[in-house]
């Protein structure tokens, strides 16, 4: 079994440029961990007689010897990611390379219940280790990916989860037996989007996630824009609307009073009848139904996304004065409905922003159709790998002395 409790900061350098890209050269290598070809070769060789990397054949050649390709061994070792919304809970155990090896687990919740919910995940998260074949040893890290303005470094929920004497980040890990992360979900998309999406060839990037919120994530010259306080990203709480409608955060006629996937739900019960939509109080299940009837063409299901759409698309047209991004990323849960979103916020946009910026910038839907929240979730765990590693290694000192 590796031992990743002794890797260095330039080795742990090396796995997270490799985790991002895989079959990488050396030279590849050394220039993104900014780093010299002879350092990173001895790194490199460490990783390999450590059980983490291997040569992964040869790489294309311009003249002269082929480069040796790099890549991470799948069950060296593993991460648990577990994206949350409001509503529901999804958890897989992936491998070092950012495949899921387990089955998708997948639970609802209500974030509002604060013990309860901590206490379900919990519960699910042990089991999904347990009835694994993975070693234990060999998960580094759960990395929870939720709503709400979330103090990263501390592992606090400010929206959430505010009822603890410490943080949840070490509630959790107390109970699950492995350090556990902390951090927003939009965040975690953006992420996803960054590294696996269209933010491995543009830099300017809004990823609004699509959910029982709406919230934002926002790549900016290529890295997670967190603001100065690492709250950045509130899109759901923009008081847009003067409808006089009470949004759960406390104001009135914010952008999710009238866009979120909680609105088109409960406007979808009041309609089952024209609708068709599954006769259920669960709301996961009626907006999957709103979603597969649009994407058949059922015209009640596109009107509801269309309304929402066209709010959603006021909304961007003020992100796109004030950021000037390259493009505006649909994703989260809603991007499952598909391309009905595109056709009303484009209208707004086009009747809202001023050409030279609408010229500039353009919305789509992200390319990760699946499990971009899981995907982002378990690549935070490779982006703070240090300081999963240190905490890593606490937890190994207090469990020797009791």
């Amino acid at each position: 079994m590796p031992d990743f409790t002794l890797l260095s900061a330039s080795s742990i350098a090396i796995i997270k440029a490799i985790y991002f890209n895989p079959d990488s050269t050396c030279l590849e290598i050394s220039k993104q961990v900014e780093n010299s070809i002879p350092n990173v070769t001895k790194n490199i060789n460490d990783l390999i007689k450590n059980g983490i990397v291997f040569e992964n054949g040869h790489g294309s050649s311009r003249g002269g010897r082929k480069p040796l390709l790099y890549s991470l061994v799948p069950d060296s070792l593993y991460t648990v990611s577990v994206a949350m919304n409001q509503l529901n809970v999804q958890a897989a155990i992936m491998d070092i390379t950012g495949n899921i090896i387990s089955d998708i687990i997948e639970f609802d919740v209500d974030i509002y219940k604060d013990a309860d919910t901590l206490e379900l995940v919990i519960e699910k998260v042990l089991h999904l280790i347990e009835v694994s074949a993975v070693e234990r040893g060999k998960i580094m890290a759960v990395g929870i990916s939720m709503p709400g303005v979330i103090d990263v470094e501390r592992g606090v929920n400010k929206s959430y989860f505010k009822n603890h004497s410490k943080s949840i980040g070490d509630v959790l890990s107390e109970r699950i037996g492995i350090p556990v992360f902390i951090d927003n979900d939009s965040a975690a998309i953006a992420l996803a989007e960054l590294k696996l999406g269209l933010g491995r060839t543009i830099k300017e990037i809004m990823v609004v996630n699509i959910g029982w919120g709406i919230g934002l994530g926002m790549i900016v010259n290529g890295k997670i824009f967190r603001g100065s306080t690492g709250y950045a990203g509130e899109f759901s709480h923009i008081p847009l609307f003067k409808n006089g409608k009470v949004c759960r955060c406390g104001k009135m006629g914010c952008l999710e009073t009238e866009t979120s996937l909680i609105i088109i739900a409960n406007k979808a019960k009041a309609e089952i009848a024209g609708l068709r939509v599954i006769d259920s109080s669960n709301m996961l299940e009626i907006i999957n139904s709103v979603f597969a009837l649009a994407r058949e063409g059922n015209s009640a299901a596109i009107k509801l996304i269309t309304e929402a759409g066209y709010h959603l698309g006021q909304a961007i047209a003020i992100l796109i004065h004030i950021m000037n991004p390259q493009v505006v990323v649909l994703s989260g849960k809603g991007r499952e409905a598909g391309r009905v979103w595109l056709a009303p916020i484009e209208q707004a946009i086009n009747e809202l922003c001023i050409p030279t910026l609408l010229n500039e910038s353009g919305v789509a839907l992200s390319p990760i159709e699946k499990f971009a929240q899981l995907k982002g979730t378990a690549g935070m765990i490779i982006e703070n790998l240090g300081t999963v590693l240190l905490k890593n290694e606490i937890h190994k000192k207090q469990l020797s002395h009791h």
